[in-house]
């Protein structure tokens, strides 16, 4: 009997309303282990890659891992993905909070959607069986109304719930799905995709049943992490993943007024300390997670109104809103991060979003006759939240545009705005400049779904006198500055960033402070597998073949691997220990991460030979 998973995948056609199920064998699941693997699979094997993203053809695929659903700390993430409507492209994004282990102990591993409603509808899954249900009355709700609605309307407060706001009904590109309220599957713009189907949501209820081969072995690895947890990471609890702003401040790594520079002047008024210390009322986690690294805030005041329903912003929401922007005041960040949950958008691209407005607005490409009489200049909080809510409802011709993201508003603007759009892929820069680490650079270009940071690469483990020893486990022993581009930094990337990917296969969160020994022990635990750091690599690796195959059916190659001109410039204010990313050095170490890969140099076409290595020889007939 299969342990860890609920050995049952749900198949969804909204245009028909037939649902199905899925059976896969021990072999599908030990192969692909779930998130990541799970979506590119299905994408590859059942839809047809050159379909209109937003169209009813696309594939919206929610799945969790071997880790999802199971008593263990960082057992909450899941991963939903799609054809990218940002990126033309392979889109993944993954969530916290408790949806993904209710999806699993409802009694499902994945669910695939295709196809698309006659009139809005949610899907009810609970206890094994699933069922379509209308949702003309919750159209138009933020997810707030939504979830409330439905738990009542179902008779369960435990109800757990995935879901859109207006901004994915609005069908804005870059709108996410958000989870139980606080906690946003961000990037790719997949709540787009999910309201291109009139798809409201997806209410999950189960029982915590799901089997695991070897119960005392797990247990003694769940409650070591709840007895060490305060030593290990004390810090996400306390100040969260904004604890670390006013160190890339001082480094000059905090991306600054649309990356023009990496050092803000306001820093010190949004760190994680500062909202601890002023706003900040509570601390929450996802499903069976001690560490409760989440914010939670609220304001009242003459100028907002910030409900902690929503939870609070982490550090990609403050370093969108906040310093990219060139606004300092914390206030309005949460306002904003409110208005993105509400209305279920991706903090990150929606600030990067205002971000490169602001910027054009100074450049007299957008002029107040645009904005409204908006005053939409580097700095401005009250602007940058008003901004925020008309992106939210596609309010006003500006906001429409600017809804589509900034790589398709700049083609609109003119020539003169393409220099503004940080991006990759069409997706914007989360908020890490590469100009201070190449290697994190690289992982940008050649990332499948745009520039992304939770499968990527920091160069500072790199840079000191001795590699870190997670490094020389990997097999990287020779120390490389941060700012250099050479064949030991592309070896580390790929052999980090194809473990950062398992997590996603596993749906296991990537902040717990468990070693790669103590994972594996883990998916061996769960499984009865006797899995191995080195399977565990192929995992990932596997996925990302699979990524990058279907990014080049979709006509995503070599001229997408590349960076935005500016992380070849110069910050603004000075250099502070950075340097420039030269394209032409970038191009020489993407075909050398192409080849290390086992893909052509040219062009990064998965060679047959890897193909069948990775045990998906299938994949080369797609080719």
């Amino acid at each position: 009997m299969l342990k860890g998973f609920a050995g049952k995948i749900l198949k969804v056609n909204l245009t028909t309303g037939a649902i199905t199920v899925d059976e896969q064998d021990e072999a599908f699941y030990r192969r692909y282990m779930g998130g990541n693997g799970f979506i590119a699979h299905y994408l590859l094997t059942e839809m047809d890659p050159s379909v209109d993203p937003l169209g009813p053809d696309n594939l919206l695929i929610f799945a969790t891992g071997a880790v999802t659903g199971l008593p263990i700390a960082g057992s909450g993430r899941s991963a939903v993905g799609c054809k990218s409507p940002l990126t033309g492209g392979y889109g993944e994004a993954d969530g916290g909070g408790y949806f993904g282990a209710e999806l699993k102990q409802a009694g499902y591993d994945a669910v695939v959607i295709t196809g698309k409603a006659a009139e809005p509808v949610y899907l009810w899954i609970h206890d094994g069986e699933a069922e379509l249900r209308p949702a003309k009355h919750l159209w138009g709700m933020t997810t707030l109304d939504c979830q409330n609605t439905l738990q009542e309307e179902l008779g369960d407060k435990r109800v757990r719930l995935t879901m859109i706001g207006p901004g994915g009904e609005k069908l804005v590109r870059y709108a996410c799905v958000i989870n139980d309220l606080r906690h946003a599957a961000g990037r790719s713009g997949t709540g787009a995709v999910m309201g291109s189907k009139n798809l409201k949501a997806i209410a999950a209820r189960g029982k915590p049943n799901v089997p695991v081969a070897d119960e005392e072995k797990f247990k003694e690895l769940a409650r070591w992490m709840v007895r060490n947890w305060k030593d290990k990471a004390w810090g996400m609890h306390d100040t969260g993943t904004d604890g670390g702003l006013m160190d890339l401040n001082e480094v000059g790594a905090l991306p600054t007024r649309n990356f023009q520079d990496g050092q803000f002047e306001g820093a010190l008024k949004i760190t994680g300390a500062t909202m601890r210390d002023t706003i900040l009322t509570g601390r929450e986690g996802c499903y069976a997670c001690p560490i409760r690294c989440k914010r939670v805030v609220e304001i009242h005041d003459d100028e907002y109104d910030v409900d902690p329903i929503y939870g609070g912003p982490e550090y990609e929401t403050v370093g969108a809103f906040g310093s990219v922007c060139g606004v300092d005041d914390l206030r309005a960040i949460s306002k904003a991060h409110e208005l993105c949950n509400a209305y279920s958008l991706d903090t990150i691209s929606a600030g990067m979003t205002v971000a490169f407005a602001m910027e054009c607005f100074e450049a007299g490409l957008i002029t107040k006759k645009d904005t409204g009489g908006l005053e939409l200049s580097f700095g401005n909080a009250p602007a940058m939240v008003e901004m925020t809510r008309r992106l939210c409802e596609r309010e006003g011709a500006l906001a429409d545009l600017l809804a589509e993201g900034p790589a398709i508003a700049a083609k609109k603007l003119g020539p003169a705005a393409e220099p503004f759009v940080i991006a990759v892929k069409g997706q914007p820069f989360p908020m890490h400049t590469p100009r201070n680490r190449h290697g994190q650079g690289l992982g940008y270009a050649v990332s499948p779904t745009g520039a992304d940071h939770m499968h990527n690469f920091w160069d500072e483990g790199l840079a000191k006198a001795v590699p870190d020893d997670g490094l020389q486990s990997l097999g990287v022993y020779t120390s490389v500055p941060a700012t250099e581009l050479s064949p030991v930094k592309v070896r580390a990337y790929k052999a980090v960033s194809n473990w950062q990917w398992v997590h996603n296969h596993l749906g296991h969160c990537m902040f717990i402070p468990w070693t790669r020994d103590q994972m594996v022990e883990m998916v061996r635990a769960i499984t009865g597998w006797e899995t191995t750091v080195h399977e565990l690599l192929l995992v990932g690796e596997r996925g990302v073949t699979m990524a990058r195959t279907f990014n080049l059916l979709c006509g995503l190659g070599r001229k997408d691997d590349v960076l935005p001109m500016r992380m070849n410039t110069h910050f603004k204010a000075g250099q502070v220990n950075e340097e420039p990313i030269d394209p032409e050095i970038l191009d020489e170490n993407v075909s050398l991460f192409y080849e290390m890969m086992g893909w052509d140099a040219e062009q990064g076409v998965p060679t047959k030979a890897r193909l069948q290595e990775l045990d998906i020889a299938w994949v080369a007939d797609l080719l």
